[in-house]
């Protein structure tokens, strides 16, 4: 029974990256109802990659966030690029070897039990790849469209496999989103074969994607020399034997360089104890990971510690997942029992604020009240496949002037929506207006939220002439799709 525990009993390191995991994915309802959470808590950073778009996703991904951050203003750059600072000069690497949950997937990908492809000077050279990502996908090509007032995240767009796994297959394996599957196309045919081919790659290759691909990792390894916890080595005890390196599965030339995920598996085989933990004597006990036993700190003392943190970590999940187990997934706004959200209801009623490329004029409009057939599209400037789509929705606008009114809704970030609207659109006949922010409340709880909107856009709904739901579109449409559901009501 010992062996069986030792061989197959998770480490600390594991139990912390799963407890992440879970800390960092605890709106467990929504892979049951098949929505991604959208309310007030998702505007904060989270320190390693996981995808917003994830049904339990309670936080943003710094990498997304860092993308769409070159398009939403300085507030937002500096916002972003303070919390990656934050997280870097606290923990460098370390997030990545004890907090991001899709280093725990490659892990764990990794036990199964196959021939496997050890480090050389050729997986050294590979591990510059990430940082050429970080230059091209992560900055350059995001920065370039959004001078052009259309941004694209491209590393998420194009590349992430934690976006694919979390966000895209998540919601498709949930029958409410079959609707979904008509959405797709060659890029997430393209991200998906690549998310194949990662993972399997992750079975023979440690950390795959963490060693070759991830510009998140580039980034925070830029902090392991200066991060306040993580693993340093004492030269003065270092004989040079190399153990640390070799035992190493990370392509790193010495402890702590910007390979270093501060695992702290070399400390095991150090025969000198010239590697230890770092970070304030209060929280880290210098030497304690090597010092004789009668050095170390009392053990019933040290006991008690952790059942006491334990219990309090466990208390902060629980709590987490309570919270948002709780928290209301359906319609929040003005409601009539007669009314809903499904096709074949009447439309919820809500006056939107009218915007131009001038701002918000003062004007209000109802989807569910024009008397026309409508077009109801929620969109956002900072939305690729929004952006994409909106001149299907302007020739539908022009074509059907005098029998359809077509509605673009702004959801988030309605500040930039004037200026675009002027600059591509000023004179189209397009209504132009903004979600809704209730008193005290947050874009949770508007009338993308009120109408079924899971928290992707775009998201397009058709009404009749009395309201009367008759389409309703998840993801981007074309110019036929929505001619055809015009022409049914027409």
């Amino acid at each position: 029974m010992k062996n069986f525990i030792q061989k197959y009993w998770p480490s600390k390191r594991k139990w912390m990256q799963l407890y992440f995991a879970l800390l960092f994915n605890a709106n467990l309802k929504g892979f049951v109802s098949g929505n991604i959470y959208t309310g007030s808590t998702k505007v904060a950073c989270v320190p390693g990659l996981n995808c917003y778009s994830c049904p339990g996703a309670v936080g943003a991904c710094p990498l997304g966030s860092l993308q769409g951050s070159f398009q939403a203003g300085k507030s937002t750059l500096f916002y972003v690029g303070g919390v990656l600072l934050l997280y870097g000069v606290l923990f460098g690497r370390m997030i990545c070897g004890w907090l991001c949950p899709f280093g725990l997937i490659q892990e764990l990908l990794h036990k199964i039990k196959t021939p496997k492809l050890k480090k050389s000077p050729v997986t050294r050279l590979l591990s510059y790849l990430k940082y050429v990502i970080l230059v091209f996908l992560v900055v350059i090509v995001p920065v370039l469209y959004a001078l052009r007032d259309t941004p694209l995240p491209a590393f998420c767009k194009y590349i992430c496999p934690a976006g694919t796994l979390e966000g895209g297959i998540s919601l498709l394996a949930n029958k409410v989103n079959a609707s979904y599957f008509s959405m797709l196309g060659p890029i997430f045919t393209w991200k998906f074969l690549l998310l194949v081919s990662i993972t399997l790659g992750c079975i023979f290759v440690f950390r795959l994607f963490c060693r070759f691909i991830c510009p998140l990792g580039a980034i925070y390894g830029l902090f392991n020399r200066i991060s306040v916890f993580g693993i340093k080595l004492e030269r003065q005890k270092c004989v040079d034997c190399n153990k640390c390196i070799s035992h190493c599965q990370m392509d790193i030339r010495h402890v702590g360089d910007p390979e270093c995920i501060s695992c702290g598996e070399c400390a095991a085989v150090c025969p000198t104890g010239a590697i230890r933990w770092k970070g304030p004597k209060v929280l880290v006990a210098p030497g304690a990971a090597t010092a004789p036993a009668a050095e170390k700190p009392n053990r019933r003392k040290r006991l008690v510690t952790r059942i006491v943190a334990g219990l309090l970590m466990l208390a902060v999940l629980a709590g987490a997942i309570g919270y948002y187990w709780t928290q209301d997934s359906g319609p929040a706004g003005p409601a009539d029992t007669q009314r809903g959200n499904q096709v074949g209801d009447v439309c919820y009623s809500y006056p939107l604020d009218v915007v131009t490329g001038d701002g918000v004029t003062g004007e209000t409009v109802d989807p569910s009240a024009t008397g026309r057939v409508t077009v109801l599209n929620f969109w956002g400037t900072w939305c690729t496949p929004c952006v994409n789509e909106l001149p299907y929705f302007d020739r539908i606008a022009t074509e059907y002037a005098d029998r359809v009114t077509v509605i673009a809704a702004h959801g988030m970030a309605t500040a930039t929506a004037p200026a675009y609207i002027a600059q591509y659109y000023p004179d189209s006949a397009i209504v132009f207006a903004n979600d809704y922010i209730p008193e005290g409340g947050t874009y949770e709880n508007g009338y993308y939220t009120t109408l079924g909107g899971r928290g992707t856009y775009p998201y397009t709904l058709v009404l009749d002439e009395t309201g009367v739901i008759t389409h309703i579109f998840y993801s981007s449409v074309t110019y036929e799709m929505l001619k055809e559901a015009v022409d049914e009501l027409v």
